[in-house]
């Protein structure tokens, strides 16, 4: 709780603040509109919270700043409570894990704190380096495979969804707990990267029926609104199951996670894990309530 407070402290200064021995009257209102807009919520969310946030301060008579912010934290907490669901790691043996995500928003990195993570439930792990497309990609992933003390599956130059399917067939015939899979980092507009996603998901799952379990995108937490479009480009190409979101660390804005939420209430794409630092320990389980507090106490 206190790393993510840390990592929200941007959003918080510009909301925590407004609430203490103020009015409840247009002007505070006015302030939060701006606070919000302000923590990358986008335009929609902002209203709409604004617009509910007014309704609960008529019918509950709400008479002083500090019950405003109780009755936002609700709110905020009522929006997001759809994003938070556990993942359901004994369901299948090997687990199946596919990861996506942009150049740059943490990948690998995560994919390296999610197998420390699952080591920790008790899990055998086996990592797929099924990004030959970034010549680093597979150093980078089997230094966090020395790291965790895990086997990582790997071809030089090979084709990304070969490599998955050897992972898959070696994680059933060992019983392996998980196999996560790494993939090149690509923006969605690279059409032939996002049909190459699209082969690693079909192939995979002639290696094992039902795989991938879980596939999951990784978002970087500073790209605001940008995060709303990613998701739905990654979900029309592999359907998403889960969001892994990063750099809640220092200048994260927060209020777009508000927004995922809100444009996205129709088929939420749940948040399984926060990243809140640079140490190996920095992936959370991602909590509404905690993250509404982080914002505004």
């Amino acid at each position: 709780m206190k790393r993510l407070r840390e990592g929200l402290s941007k959003t918080r200064g510009n909301l925590a603040g407004l609430f203490s021995g103020v009015r409840v009257d247009d002007a505070l209102f006015d302030e939060l509109e701006s606070a919000l807009l302000a923590s990358d919520a986008g335009v929609a969310t902002t209203e709409w919270l604004m617009q509910e946030l007014r309704q609960r301060v008529r019918r509950d008579r709400l008479a002083d700043g500090e019950q405003v912010r109780t009755a936002l934290r609700a709110l905020l907490v009522e929006l997001l409570a759809p994003l938070e669901q556990p993942v359901d790691i004994d369901r299948a043996e090997p687990l199946v894990l596919m990861i996506a995500g942009v150049n740059g928003a943490g990948k690998t990195t995560s994919i390296g704190k999610l197998a420390h993570h699952l080591q920790r439930e008790g899990k055998s792990i086996l990592l797929a380096a099924g990004d030959t497309f970034r010549a680093a990609a597979r150093e980078q992933l089997a230094e966090w495979g020395a790291r965790n003390g895990v086997d990582v599956i790997a071809q030089h130059g090979g084709d990304p969804a070969a490599v998955a399917f050897d992972a898959v067939s070696a994680g059933r015939a060992r019983h392996t707990g998980v196999v996560i899979i790494d993939t090149a980092g690509r923006l969605p507009t690279q059409l032939h990267l996002m049909e190459e996603l699209r082969k690693i998901r079909r192939v995979v799952a002639k290696a094992m029926e039902g795989a991938p379990h879980e596939t999951l995108l990784v978002l970087d937490g500073n790209t605001g609104q940008n995060m709303l479009s990613q998701v739905k480009a990654f979900d029309d190409a592999i359907a998403l199951t889960g969001l892994v979101v990063t750099k809640l660390d220092g200048t994260a804005k927060g209020g777009a996670l508000a927004a995922l939420a809100f444009t996205r209430r129709e088929r939420p794409v749940p948040v399984y894990f926060i990243g809140v630092g640079e140490g190996i320990d920095d992936l959370q389980a991602f909590s509404a309530e905690e993250f509404a507090a982080a914002l505004l106490d």
